[in-house]
């Protein structure tokens, strides 16, 4: 195994490190999601601890399909 494909494996040549970190902030901005987040709380007057405020800071939509707003299915 040559130095170059350990780097390219460990993702630490400049290229690759540049690449990785522009795919990570892509379309990902945490401001924005958490004042659109803090607008539906408000909106729907939901209180910090509340099953609700957990379902909406907490839910992954992206990953679950889970809805950050709405009734809360209970196991």
């Amino acid at each position: 195994m040559t130095l170059e494909d350990l780097q390219r494996l460990a993702g630490v040549r400049a290229q690759g490190y540049a690449n990785n970190l522009r795919r990570a902030t892509e379309g990902s901005n945490i401001s924005i999601t958490a004042a659109e987040k803090a607008q539906l709380q408000k909106k729907h007057d939901i209180k910090p601890g509340d099953p609700e405020w957990f379902q909406l800071w907490f839910s992954l939509p992206f990953l679950t399909g889970e809805k950050p707003t709405g009734p809360t299915q209970h196991r």
